[in-house]
């Protein structure tokens, strides 16, 4: 009955990719075709070893330069793929043509990508990086949230979507420089209740890492709050 359901559904509502909108035989729950799917720019190996971002060229994951140089304040961070290409322009969709129903594609991608990684990491509580209420307004909805609410199903994870608040509005960080993006977010987060965070272990959930100055001053506070461990997941990294 199951499958005489399903089958019907698939012929009175035939299922598209969510890329070229082409219809896809024996589609699978993420919805986007071979063809398309072969065009996701995956965030493989070689790469570094904390932030995750990955290298030119063959060899060994290891330590970038930059996290030698320059800890960050989160244990480890990982992304499904690259800021660039069809990953890209679904983020854009997602993020400012309000186009909400790509929440679960990207989710289930990132799960496809980092779910091994995340479950190794025994991690206690999904925490969205927030957005100010202003810009909460505008907007209509945090990306993060809508993310973290598949993957709490998931991974078996609880979200405190208000873990973390965005206490300062801030500029977009995507008109910024580096150095730019890290003045911008200082001291723009707290942590609403520490005994809620105090030694968990937290999965920090955005969709997007570029210079990692958001999420490194989301993981400061909760560190200062008594974090356990802060693991940063994004659907993508932006290579540098």
């Amino acid at each position: 009955m199951k499958l005489l359901k399903s089958t019907l559904l698939d012929f009175l509502f035939p299922p598209l990719c969510h890329v070229c909108r082409s219809f896809i035989r024996d589609a699978d729950e993420i919805h986007i075709c071979r063809i398309c799917r072969d065009r996701l720019p995956l965030a493989m190996s070689p790469h570094c070893t904390v932030c995750g971002i990955p290298f030119d060229g063959a060899g060994g994951d290891h330590v970038c330069g930059s996290c030698l140089l320059h800890p960050p304040h989160y244990d480890y961070a990982r992304a499904a793929l690259l800021h660039e290409g069809v990953a890209r322009d679904m983020i854009h969709a997602f993020k400012y043509q309000y186009k909400t129903h790509l929440r679960r594609p990207l989710a289930l991608l990132l799960l496809e990508g980092v779910a091994g990684f995340v479950v190794g990491q025994k991690l206690d509580v999904i925490i969205p990086v927030p957005l100010h209420r202003s810009r909460l307004r505008s907007r209509g909805f945090n990306q993060a949230v809508l993310l973290g609410q598949l993957l709490s199903t998931r991974l078996s994870l609880p979200m405190l979507a208000k873990g973390l608040l965005r206490i300062r509005q801030t500029e977009p960080q995507i008109k910024l420089s580096g150095e730019e993006r890290k003045n911008n977010v200082k001291g723009a987060f707290a942590v609403e209740n520490a005994s809620s965070i105090r030694g968990r272990r937290v999965l920090l959930l955005d969709d997007v890492m570029t210079t990692g100055s958001t999420v490194n001053e989301c993981a400061k506070e909760l560190k200062k709050a008594g974090a356990a461990k802060v693991v940063v997941v994004t659907v993508a990294h932006a290579v540098r």
